[in-house]
């Protein structure tokens, strides 16, 4: 398989099972990461679970697979959040190519908000911590980018335009490992959100990843 096309009525069965199998509560997901980040679901079920549709984008995990920051982006049964406060267990399976280059994802998202309310009896099914919420689910780049660019300032805890170099360089560090440089035009936002230019945030960026380069020599 060289596209995710080339499978494309497989992969619509599975997505059929999977919905038919865990009802409306279970949305189902596939995604051409081939496509524009902007636009990568090729096909979802009960959407309304993250509010996403057909030409949606992808969460931030994504993003740090297709950077390469995340090697093998497969996770199994975690927990996360949707923006409306729905908790989701979720699994994620990423799809590659004959040449093994990423080129697709199916993620499931299992609605267990309501089961919650029967922790005590339910806790080692649904495998819930409050503090393992890692995924973002946007409805579009903006908002995803966005959502990045909180996380780097909170971990700053200053005002992005206040930073020092090296604080900046922590600040574009995280925000390259997360994926964020692969959102197109990014860069133009990210510049805007530390006062920096274009030809000092690409001199940083060189300067960040020339040393992740030593130190994995």
């Amino acid at each position: 398989m060289k596209h995710i096309n080339d499978e494309i009525n497989l992969f619509k069965q599975l997505l059929t099972l999977i919905a038919a199998e865990f009802g409306n509560k279970c949305e189902v997901v596939l995604h051409d990461l081939e496509k524009d980040y902007s636009s990568t679901i090729i096909d979802i079920r009960n959407g309304n679970i993250t509010n996403r549709k057909i030409g949606g984008c992808g969460s931030n995990l994504g993003l740090e697979v297709l950077s390469g920051s995340v090697v093998d982006g497969d996770r199994f049964n975690y927990v996360t959040t949707t923006t409306d406060g729905k908790i989701l267990r979720s699994s994620s399976m990423y799809i590659r190519n004959t040449e093994g280059k990423v080129i697709g994802s199916l993620c499931i998202n299992l609605d267990i908000t309501e089961s919650i309310q029967f922790e005590s009896f339910l806790k080692q099914y649904n495998k819930f911590e409050l503090n393992d919420q890692s995924e973002f689910f946007a409805s579009d780049v903006e908002s995803l980018l966005d959502y990045l660019i909180q996380q780097a300032t909170a971990i700053a805890n200053k005002d992005p335009k206040k930073l020092t170099k090296s604080e900046r360089l922590d600040f574009l560090s995280f925000l390259d490992e997360k994926g964020a440089m692969q959102i197109s035009k990014s860069g133009d936002k990210i510049c805007k959100i530390l006062g920096i230019s274009k030809f000092t945030l690409y001199s940083d960026l060189e300067i960040i990843r020339n040393k992740v380069e030593e130190n994995n020599e």
